[in-house]
């Protein structure tokens, strides 16, 4: 593949990348029948899906059960509303996630993180279920950070914080040392939108306070 070829297919910019678990998922539905499995998951990913779609965001995969969204990789490009959209998301999902009972039985508790950083695009994998549509730092960033969220919340890392913070209230939490990073990584709650432009809110579920 040429170079000019090769610059049409991928592209080089900032995105924000969410991941979102079910806390405790594994002793959850380690005595369950398969097919309860199954329906429980069904519910779960049906409700993040709308939601990120919803909130501007495209599903890049499922792993057993977490989520990994991409926000900014839309002609559009990115800024500050589209980080600012991931953490709405978060908010959410998980407000969502709240008020329903999952394959008719069970109620959960989530974590998500998200962060924000520069990654290469495939063009033409940047859509719903395109897995490897984004490669960087970023992701394992996102998805460790997840991994360390309190119960119920929603964290973001400094760089996210530092996009969307005319956007959204925060929280400080004590920095995290992660495996593979070198220093601890500050961290960020997520609270509530401070401003959310027309439309938004409807869209996410998530109103202005």
């Amino acid at each position: 593949m040429t170079a000019i070829a090769m610059a049409e297919q991928e592209r080089r910019q900032t995105v924000t990348v969410l991941f979102i678990d079910i806390v405790g998922f594994t002793s959850l539905v380690d005595d369950l029948d398969c097919a309860v499995v199954r329906a429980l998951q069904r519910d779960y990913f049906a409700t993040v899906c709308e939601v990120v779609r919803a909130g501007g965001g495209v599903i890049e995969k499922y792993v057993g059960d977490a989520v990994m969204a991409v926000f900014g990789t839309g002609s559009g490009g990115f800024g500050p509303e589209a980080a600012a959209s991931a953490v709405r998301v978060g908010l959410s999902v998980q407000e969502a996630l709240r008020g329903q009972l999952l394959a008719g039985r069970f109620a959960v508790r989530t974590r998500v993180g998200l962060a924000t950083g520069d990654v290469i695009v495939d063009v033409a994998a940047a859509r719903d279920f395109g897995h490897n549509m984004i490669s960087g730092s970023v992701v394992s960033t996102a998805a460790r950070l997840q991994a360390y969220a309190p119960h119920d919340t929603v964290v973001v890392c400094a760089s996210t914080q530092a996009v969307t913070d005319e956007l959204i209230a925060y929280q400080e939490l004590p920095p995290v040392r992660v495996a593979g990073k070198p220093y601890p990584l500050d961290l960020w709650r997520a609270l509530q939108p401070q401003r959310v432009p027309a439309g938004v809110g409807q869209l996410c579920g998530v109103g202005a306070e």
